[in-house]
């Protein structure tokens, strides 16, 4: 393969007639080819050879700076050739094209570049072939190695990369090489910080992960949306090693975080959709085609990107069927997006497209009604039901309400335009639940509308129940008698529940003991207490059921055993402790939430999997939903913005230049449409440990954290959990300290990482410090396991401010900040989370997705209260939930534009409450507000500068955290 190459080379010198005809021209090559980089840098550079990386390391020798990139000639550079244009016969199989219709995808070659010899000038112009892009494209795709076949160009990372040829420009012939497709992509710039002297900037979490740096031609399209974006799917390294030895060196995790199903930023473009059936895949590994495949044989085959297999191109593939003509293949979406979706054809369906069906199961017991939650959803659900998915009509809607009994809803179909009467059916007998009617239980919405009858039934429920002074709660029957109903289709169980399962299957003791809470056998209250959850869990999964859960309670409510079903289900847990409707904030709360996971387009009867290139396999899986097979996730409804982890392994050495992950998940719309979602992402491969290091991902290394430390709480304690975060990252530490900087395996007086790893130690404070695994003996058990819920179910955009919250400074912000700019609203600059940014007269913000706290200084001037809050002065503010106001100054309107941006600006449905905290106020709210700021010390839990002393003193081999 290099000496076709160099064949190459030598007929272009041999033809610039620069040189004698007798000249020896290979041998001066081969002789260029082994020498020393020494003998071509720049003046004021020196090369050293690397043993342990196996290359040369050039130094600066004025400054001592080092790098691994061969540093720049002072020259211009030389012109670099275009590889010869394709000459090979045409398939008469396919369509043919004019070779410049290309150029749109291609890019514009001029004319010396197209044309390298006169032999070329007078042949026809060529046609171009589906498969063979542009000039030189079906050189790189037949004659080249295949990225896959393991088959490289002995130069690429050996001492002969940086090779001397004699001439004036010594990059010239490796840009040739590149423009071939054989050169390799630009290497990662490893840049170190010490984290003694560089304290962390909340800016750094908002820049886009490491560049992914793909070989020349890896994609068959130019397009910028060929690889996903982070946001649906991201790797911790964005540069994969090709040994499992060289991953366990780096003690980087390797792992995928995911968000398939995310919703769209405003003015973003929707994901596109193949809507004519066509899907090509491959007969092996069934892989969905994407921009990574290759075309051979004249564009009538493609070979796959994981494992090699050629295949056949469907012959549907180039024709448009919406036009009914030939179709342009390089403009298909699949070939072009990181991210589709296609329209299934039958074979994809094991039964017909089932349709939304919601069952609601509503806590009616004496507690449930005088907190005002069952007047506040039976008013959500009403005034939701025009935003509730039913484009085809086909939506189907059941109410059960249950204290110890169950109380069902009958509405037959209307006569004539006549509503039909509701009537309640009461089912005492829990033990051997069964459904007291065959028909009318599960009504169609839209008929169930007609002339107002659901509407009437929701508005009466309430009364129905008002005088109701039963205490108890039949939720495990409840949940047997909605299953029943909807098991032959599916769909989603919303429960609405105030108070302990306690009579019944599934009933519920209370297992709340403070004694135990901050000792070792903490982590038994995280862990479900009845089996009948989980086992009932897993019959909904295979009956394509789901179910949410709305949990209310004022007193212990077994948050732990209860969040079982959601998370086998592919459900969600929401959790509203002490709620009281009689709180305007309360019922805003929870009738925003509801409302929006109502009018969530769900996905429903679903299944995900993860495929990867040959040598790298899925090992383990953490989120919301069953592990059906080895590598298939059952998904009975996957609602949006649900994020999960999957750690990988690699099994063998990979030889390609890059691999490719590709998630599939097939499913049924809310509207009746079964589609599949495929998200395809490609990422380069490296045997460089500072590659490794330099393409680490800290956001989705510190989501991947908090699931692992979730999981190991509850198989093991939560003291483990915590240890084994923190001692994940001193191996991180120790690796980069001993590999990547001069002080080996000595010690240090510096703490060193990869600049793009910086935030990744308060990242882990924050998650050290976050309720759901912090070390305290005051966090009461259910509030513990509603975080560990969130942990482990909400994507990197919602969990990363959950562990590190924004704390803005808002009495002199910035004043373009809070108005209105050409992204929205704009925000102030965020503040490093401690204290010491605090000032007495002060007005600040902190929030984690989950809370807002308006921290206001002591010394607030009257001015201030009077602008914010419409009250004369600091001491006639009351701390606690607030509805902020809306005056008549610009102050107040930003504030108010900032908290409402602060709510809305992140997906998913959640909306945080606002709490007002004075300085000198109330000592559970101030400390609950002061825990947010992770960098200061608390109670036991150490500031960040001691935790960075401590990581120091562990990485240096003297103890530690």
């Amino acid at each position: 393969m290099i000496w076709s190459v160099f064949v190459v080379v030598v007929q272009r010198a041999k033809a610039s007639k620069t040189w004698p005809a007798s000249f020896d021209h290979t041998r001066l090559i081969c002789k260029t080819l082994m020498a020393s980089p020494a003998q071509q840098l720049p003046p004021g550079w020196a090369a050293e050879w690397n043993p342990e990386h196996q290359r040369y390391l050039f130094i600066e020798t004025a400054t001592g700076h080092t790098q691994w990139e061969p540093p720049a000639p002072a020259g211009p550079q030389a012109p670099i050739d275009a590889a010869p244009a394709f000459t090979g016969p045409s398939h008469s199989k396919r369509r043919q094209y004019a070779s410049g219709q290309t150029q749109a995808y291609y890019g514009t070659a001029d004319d010396n570049s197209l044309m390298a010899s006169s032999q070329m000038q007078q042949q026809p112009p060529q046609l171009f072939t589906p498969g063979l892009a542009q000039p030189g494209f079906a050189v790189q795709q037949q004659q080249a190695p295949s990225y896959h076949e393991g088959a490289q160009p002995e130069y690429i990372n050996g001492p002969e990369q940086q090779p001397m040829y004699g001439q004036q420009d010594p990059n010239a012939l490796a840009g040739q090489f590149s423009q071939m497709g054989l050169g390799g992509p630009k290497p990662f710039q490893l840049y170190t910080t010490n984290l003694l002297t560089s304290p962390p900037d909340p800016r750094d979490l908002s820049l886009p992960p490491p560049e992914i740096r793909l070989p020349p031609n890896a994609s068959i399209s130019p397009s910028p949306t060929a690889n996903a974006h982070c946001s649906y799917q991201r790797c911790t390294l964005n540069a994969i090693p090709t040994t499992s030895s060289l991953l366990s060196k780096s003690k980087v995790p390797l792992a995928l975080v995911l968000a398939p199903y995310r919703t769209l930023d405003p003015g973003e473009a929707p994901v596109p959709v193949v809507t004519d059936t066509v899907i090509a895949r491959c007969r092996r590994c069934r892989t969905y085609i994407n921009p990574y495949v290759q075309f051979i044989d004249g564009g009538n085959r493609w070979r796959c990107c994981m494992c090699n297999m050629s295949n056949e191109v469907p012959q549907l593939f180039d024709w448009d069927q919406a036009r009914n003509q030939p179709g342009d293949r390089w403009s298909r979406a699949e070939l072009n997006h990181g991210v589709v979706e296609y329209v299934a054809p039958t074979e994809y369906m094991v039964r017909p497209p089932q349709p939304a069906v919601y069952v609601f199961l509503i806590d009616v017991s004496h507690g449930a009604v005088q907190s005002g939650m069952v007047a506040t959803a039976t008013r959500t659900i009403l005034e939701s039901l025009d935003r509730i998915p039913d484009e085809d009509s086909r939506t189907k809607i059941a109410i059960i309400c249950f204290d110890v009994s169950l109380y069902f809803f009958s509405l037959p179909p209307p006569t004539d335009d006549t509503p039909a009467e509701p009537s309640m059916l009461v089912v005492s007998d829990i033990e051997d639940v069964f459904l007291p009617k065959p028909t009318d239980l599960l009504l169609n919405l839209s008929e169930a509308r007609k002339g107002g009858a659901l509407e009437g039934l929701l508005g009466r429920i309430n009364d129905m129940f008002k005088e109701n002074t039963v205490i108890g709660s039949a939720l495990g029957p409840a949940l047997q008698a909605g299953f029943k109903l909807m098991s032959p289709i599916g769909g989603q169980i919303m429960v609405l529940s105030a108070s302990l399962p306690s009579v019944g299957v599934g009933a519920l003791k209370n297992r709340e003991d403070p004694k135990v809470l901050g000792t070792s056998k903490e982590s038994g209250l995280l862990q479900a207490a009845s089996t009948f959850f989980k086992t009932f869990a897993i019959e909904c999964s295979r009956a394509q059921v789901s179910v949410d859960m709305f949990l209310f309670s004022s007193a212990y409510q077994d948050v732990a055993t209860l969040a079982c079903l959601p998370h086998y289900t592919s459900g969600q847990t929401y959790y509203y402790p002490a709620f009281n409707a009689s709180r305007p904030e309360d019922a805003v709360k929870f009738a925003h939430e509801f409302g929006e996971v109502l009018a969530m387009p769900i996905m429903l009867e679903a299944v995900m999997r993860v495929r990867a290139s040959r040598g790298l396999r899925m090992a383990s899986f953490h989120g919301n939903f069953f592990v059906r097979s080895t590598d298939l996730l059952a998904m009975p409804a996957v609602p949006q913005d649900q994020g999960y982890a999957i750690e990988v392994q690699i099994e063998e050495t990979i030889t390609a230049p890059f691999v490719v992950f590709q998630t599939a998940v097939l499913h049924t719309t809310c509207y009746g449409e079964r589609r599949i979602r495929v998200v395809t992402q490609a990422l380069p491969t490296t045997s460089n440990l500072s590659e490794i290091f330099a393409s680490a991902d800290q956001i989705a290394l510190a989501t991947l954290l908090a699931n692992k430390a979730v999981e190991r709480s509850l198989t093991h304690k939560l003291e483990d959990a915590r240890d084994a975060v923190f001692n994940k990252l001193v191996e991180i530490l120790q690796t980069y300290k001993g590999s990547m900087t001069a002080a080996g395996a000595g010690a240090s007086a510096q703490l060193a990482i990869g600049e793009n790893l910086k935030m990744l130690p308060v990242l882990v404070l924050g998650l050290l410090k976050n309720v759901g695994i912090r070390q305290s003996a005051q966090i009461p058990p259910d509030i513990r396991a509603y975080a560990q819920a969130l942990l482990t179910s909400m994507p990197a955009q919602l969990l990363i401010p959950y562990i590190y919250p924004n704390f803005y400074s808002l009495h002199n912000m910035p004043p373009e900040a809070g108005t209105v700019g050409p992204e929205g609203v704009i925000m102030p600059p965020p503040l490093p989370l401690t204290s010491e940014r605090f000032e007495r007269h002060g007005l600040f913000l902190i929030e984690d997705g989950q809370t807002i706290f308006l921290w206001v200084g002591r010394d607030a001037v009257p001015q201030l209260i009077m602008d914010v809050f419409d009250l004369p002065s600091y001491d006639v503010l009351r701390g606690g939930k607030i509805t902020l106001p809306i005056l008549e100054n610009s102050f107040s309107q930003r504030i108010n534009a900032i908290v409402q941006k602060t709510r809305e600006m992140r997906r998913g449905p959640y909306y945080p409450h606002l709490y007002v905290v004075k300085e000198d106020g109330e000592a559970p709210l101030r400390l609950w507000a002061l825990s947010a700021l992770v960098q200061d010390r608390a109670d036991v839990l150490p500031s960040y500068q001691q935790f960075v002393g401590s990581l120091k003193e562990k990485v240096n081999g003297n103890g530690g955290y």
